[in-house]
């Protein structure tokens, strides 16, 4: 699997956002945090992460969880799951 460039990785972070909080894919950004988005508390955080490993077809563990605290960090982890695929 080819490396997802920064624009690829982000909108299917911001897919997954809306499938896991349903907002406007458009809302989210590189800088969004947890308080700018309702409902992103510890549950939302698993939804999150199931709605991550449907969009990207991979597995989070409980360390990539825990390192997922802004989108920034987020797409940090995914980019560096994937360039293992």
């Amino acid at each position: 699997m080819k490396n997802q460039s920064q624009t690829d990785l982000l909108e299917k972070v911001r897919t997954a956002f809306h499938c896991a909080f349903n907002v406007d894919p458009q809302s989210i950004t590189i800088d969004t945090v947890p308080a700018d988005v309702s409902n992103w508390d510890s549950m939302g955080h698993v939804t999150l992460a199931d709605c991550l490993e449907q969009t990207f077809g991979l597995t989070l563990d409980v360390d990539d969880l825990m390192a997922m605290e802004n989108v920034k960090e987020i797409c940090r982890v995914l980019h560096s799951k994937l360039a293992q695929v």
